[in-house]
């Protein structure tokens, strides 16, 4: 730090890595003076901050109490997880931009999840009116690069380049044990198979005549509830209110786990909680140990240390937003993905959970694709997204579809 007036540095953070970058600095660095500001009791003033170093708060409390926040200067703003304020219109993001330090600084693993726009509101944050206003940056450079302009392509990688330091995890832990991923293509059921197909008939007629009517980006929230019900129908029939049935996709589930659970502990992802309560139904039933960790789950830390600690917990069902960040789980070595997500790299930090620093078993990862769904498809849509990103980060809610991408899905 500078010389001069003290100030301390204030990290903001989703509420699942608080505890972690808390828990690091009392490991790591136990000289500098760091401050929880979470809770319902929480002092607005903000004069004795002075006394601290770091300062660390979550994204949701810096959105409620902006006005302090606003009011105070920080030495360093640390926004973890950035890709939290991709969405210009979001209000964390508006509340963000009102905050006032003499140096900022982004960290995040995934700083394109849908679209070029994501990188525009994170860079905006750190370096105002580099890239220019919203506008321009939608009509100039993503208009043109969807076009497969190269010289635009080219000048945004240029601009961008000195502002962005990619380190790949290879490159930080050179000596985590190997990785191995496969893909379990599960066949639907009977009943499965034919509720997916009627509800594919629908949707696909649904969204072809928004198209022809040009109704398509009025009808986004329409659009992507159907593909919700399509994503659905492909894991478990009753993820779908209404609807009843067995799931191709559940019984390979249920036939891999008995074998590895007997040596290996495992994390099970799923972007569905009622697809994990499933699981967690059937476990209970069979009388087997596990932790559970939702949006819900307000013991997170008990639940965490449970699962890490018992050699008898050997299966820990997580949902993908809650848990597919900031979590040490190296106690397992293997890894389902029970669904795929538009984004290759929010599965790619969920399984991080487990090959990261500390681990020193093989890891094995599967995912699980029902055949002849619109699970496949996402995985083509997945890699064309990788490219978006090793494209524009160097070395390396609005509808996140284009209408073109939308038809292909539901083909």
């Amino acid at each position: 730090k500078e010389c001069g007036q003290h100030k301390p540095s204030l990290i903001v953070s989703p509420a699942s890595i608080v505890y972690n970058w808390f828990n690091e600095f009392e490991k790591f660095a136990p000289g500098i003076k760091v401050f929880k500001y979470i809770g319902n009791e929480r002092n607005k003033s903000f004069s004795y901050f002075d006394k601290y170093d770091v300062v660390l708060t979550t994204y949701g409390l810096l959105r409620n109490d902006i006005d302090s926040f606003e009011a105070y200067n920080f030495y360093y703003i640390v926004l973890d997880e950035s890709q939290m304020i991709k969405n210009p219109g979001s209000k964390i993001y508006a509340s963000v931009l009102k905050l006032n330090s003499d140096r900022k600084l982004l960290l995040t693993g995934t700083p394109i999840e849908n679209t070029l726009l994501d990188l525009w509101t994170q860079l905006n944050f750190v370096n105002r009116d580099m890239l220019g206003s919203l506008k321009f940056f939608k009509d100039y450079f993503v208009k043109n690069i969807e076009k497969h302009d190269e010289n635009v392509a080219s000048q945004l990688k240029r601009i961008i380049k000195p502002f962005i330091f990619r380190r790949e995890k290879q490159e930080v832990a050179k000596d985590l044990p190997p990785l191995t991923e496969q893909v379990r293509y599960c066949k639907m059921s009977e009943v499965q198979e034919k509720l997916y197909e009627t509800e594919k008939s629908k949707v696909r007629n649904m969204i072809f005549e928004s198209i022809e009517h040009e109704t398509f980006q009025k009808s986004t929230i329409n659009v992507l509830q159907a593909l919700m019900r399509l994503r659905q129908l492909a894991n478990h029939p009753q993820l779908v209110e209404g609807t009843h049935g067995s799931s191709g996709k559940f019984d390979e589930v249920l036939r891999m786990l008995p074998n590895i659970i007997h040596h290996h502990k495992v994390l099970i992802f799923s972007s569905f909680v009622r697809h994990l309560d499933l699981f967690k139904e059937h476990f209970k039933k069979e009388g087997l140990k596990f932790a559970y960790l939702v949006g819900s789950t307000s013991n997170r830390e008990e639940v965490i240390k449970n699962f890490q600690d018992d050699d008898d917990c050997k299966l820990f069902l997580i949902s993908i937003k809650a848990g597919g960040v900031g979590l040490n789980l190296t106690q397992a070595d293997y890894v389902f993905i029970l669904d795929p997500w538009w984004n290759p790299a929010v599965e790619n930090q969920a399984v991080s959970r487990a090959h990261r620093i500390g681990q020193t078993n093989n890891v094995t990862v599967y995912r699980f694709i029902s055949e002849n769904t619109i699970e496949e498809k996402i995985q083509k849509l997945q890699q064309r997204k990788t490219m978006l990103v090793s494209n524009f980060v160097p070395d390396e809610q609005t509808i996140p579809f284009s209408q073109e991408e939308i038809s292909f899905l539901v083909e």
